[in-house]
Order: C-alpha cells, then structure tokens, then sequence
C-alpha cells in the first residue's frame, strides 16, 4: 500500500503512440537562473512580460498553466567543463550557447504522481491541482517533491491543472491508500486556448 509520502514529481508512464521522448530545447534554461528545476518539476514556458525568460522554461506555479515535466540538463560551466544533470541547479552560470534543456511536453503524455493524501476511483475524471511543494526536491537526488494536492478537486466548470485518469498499478498501491499514486494529464496546457503566461 502507498501509505509512505514518498513523492518523485511528474513520471511519464506511457504515450498512446509508444512514445514519450522529452523534448531538447537549445538554450532552454536563462544563464544564472535564481530556482532549482527538478527532475519531475512541472514547468512552464517564460514569455513576455517575465524579464529574461523569453524562450525558455522555468518551474510553473500552483494554479498555473503548465506544459510538461522537466527530465535533465547539460552545459559547459565557465570554467569549460562539460555538465550533466538531471536537476538544474539555482544560479548556475554557463558559457554562452552550451545549456539544452529536456523536457516533456507532449499533451498527450500520461503521467504518474503520487498525492499528498488519499484518492478514491471517484476521482477519475476530476481536475486537481498540484500543492504547495510544487518547487520543492532534493539536490542529493535531484527528484521534485511536487504532489497533486488531494482536497484541491475543482467544481465542474472549473479549471484544474491536471486530470486523473486511473490509478497507478503497482502492488503495493490502490484506491484508498494514504499516498495514492495515480495516472494524471495535463488539463491545464499553455498550448491550448488563451491561457498562456506563467502567472
């Protein structure tokens, strides 16, 4: 039974196509970005009107449309040396041309995320937002600590920033259990419709 918090973000499960490729985007990532970004973060693009994020992604924010889950990082650091990591780290400086940026953000990807209480199969269908850890991880591990918030169910006509559409199916976890692990989409896109700023 999933009666342990033991959070790990956004975990892609499956693709109706089979694939489920992160994106690489080139220079995804400001030099010297202020926040950590964690592998399983919920991001978001920067666009207009947020000074020095245009073009890149950053950590989305409770309520906020979002476009996927962050999946890693590779620059060249000032001093030349080569970087991989599967967490950004804040305020990382690199040299001009070398940051790629991967992250999933493919509509259609069906995630796996744990809740920070207990879901019944009622909440299939429902629309949840992600709680307050939204921008919490570990620098050990590199792994988000965001969760869906489990008393955040939107009222019909309401809109949430994911959808659960089953559970995950592992042995150790089912409905009802403290910690549910469920199958979530994205219902809360910036791809779609007019909502596209960050906040």
């Amino acid at each position: 039974m999933s009666a342990v918090s033991a959070p790990f973000g956004l975990r892609p499960a499956f693709h109706p196509s089979g694939l489920d490729r992160a994106q690489a985007l080139a220079g995804g990532i400001s030099s010297g970005f202020s926040s950590n970004i964690y592998k399983g973060q919920p991001v978001a693009y920067g666009v207009a009107g947020n000074s020095g994020t245009n073009g890149t992604i950053q950590p989305a924010t409770a309520g906020s449309a979002w476009v996927g889950a962050f999946a890693g990082v590779q620059w060249t650091d000032t001093t030349g040396r080569s970087r991989v990591s599967n967490y950004w780290p804040a305020n990382t400086a690199y040299t001009a041309g070398t940051c790629t940026a991967y992250f999933y953000n493919d509509s259609n990807i069906v995630y796996e995320i744990q809740a920070n209480g207990s879901m019944t199969q009622s909440s299939i269908g429902g629309e949840y937002n992600f709680s307050s850890d939204i921008a919490n991880g570990s620098s050990t591990t590199g792994l988000s600590s965001c969760t869906l918030n489990a008393s955040s169910a939107v009222a019909n006509g309401s809109q949430g920033q994911m959808r659960v559409v089953d559970l995950a199916p592992y042995v150790d976890n089912a409905w009802g259990d403290a910690y549910t692990i469920v199958r979530v989409v994205c219902a809360y896109s910036q791809f779609f419709g007019s909502f596209t700023a960050v906040v």
